[in-house]
């Protein structure tokens, strides 16, 4: 990369130092005097800078938050047992629920079956009975044979 002639030495840099500029002192305007009600006064800090200037102020204190109430240490055991619980009772519950929902549901076909066996046991009483009033010899009226028989009734 470099010529084979000529030197060369890595550590050999120029260097400039650059000086800030000091700003002219600034003229002092006396401030109007306003009455203050004492109480208390704050401390005055003054500061002289490298070039002379002396600079004078308050000293602001930073803000202090307000100190957070500690909060004890939780550990990953003690949280991991208490998630269990959680689930466990969860699941419990969701068993507890599917055992009403299927002897709710038992008890819903039971008396379907029931209902069913009613109507049917039902219908067929009335068929039997009906079929056997007409044999005791009830009032039956055959049509054909009134008509032939035009004038003799018989009971």
């Amino acid at each position: 990369m470099y010529p084979e002639n000529t030197p060369h030495v890595p550590a050999q840099r120029a260097v400039e130092v650059h000086h800030p500029t000091p700003y002219p002192p600034a003229v002092a305007v006396p401030a109007p005097v306003v009455p203050v009600q004492p109480g208390t006064v704050p401390a005055v800090a003054s500061v002289v800078l490298p070039d002379g200037r002396v600079v004078t102020g308050y000293a602001i204190n930073p803000a202090q938050p307000e100190p957070v109430a500690a909060k004890p240490a939780v550990s990953r055991a003690a949280v991991n047992v208490a998630l269990g619980g959680v689930g466990f009772l969860a699941v419990c519950g969701g068993l507890i629920l599917l055992t009403s929902f299927i002897a709710a549901l038992t008890a819903f076909i039971t008396q379907l079956i029931t209902l069913a066996a009613v109507i049917f046991g039902g219908w067929i009483a009335i068929q039997l009975f009906s079929a056997c009033s007409h044999r005791d010899g009830g009032t039956t009226v055959n049509i054909r044979k009134a008509v032939i028989k035009r004038n003799k009734f018989y009971s």
